[in-house]
């Protein structure tokens, strides 16, 4: 098993590869960790009108990435979205909630609205 500060090197390192991603495909990050009290955003970012509120997962391998995201994690990533939407987003956006699932040697497995579609 891995240590604490291994798996929090190799999770910055998975958002790091999420945020070029998101950039190469349009989008502009306007935030990264954002912590709030009812839990952490991995990535905020913005592609016009739409905010994505990004919830970013790696594992080491690829196998294990169909287990790597719940309706419990949903929540909670919504619920910390909920609490800052204001920051990030004027009245007229859209809001949503996008998974980028990540694996060495993959390329990168995007679930755009996950919150809508039960990811």
């Amino acid at each position: 098993m891995s240590s604490r500060a291994e798996r929090e090197a190799r999770g910055r390192r998975g958002e790091w590869l999420a945020a070029w991603y998101l950039r190469l495909t349009g989008w502009r990050i306007l935030a990264q960790r954002v912590k709030t009290p009812r839990g952490e955003i991995d990535l905020v970012a913005r592609r016009g009108r739409l905010v994505a509120f990004v919830e970013v997962k790696w594992r080491a391998r690829a196998a294990d990435l169909d287990d790597a995201i719940d309706s419990w994690r949903l929540r909670r990533v919504a619920a910390a979205a909920e609490a800052i939407a204001h920051r990030y987003a004027k009245p007229t956006d859209d809001l949503r909630i996008d998974v980028i699932l990540l694996a060495p040697g993959r390329l990168p497995r995007r679930i755009a609205n996950a919150w809508q579609s039960g990811a």
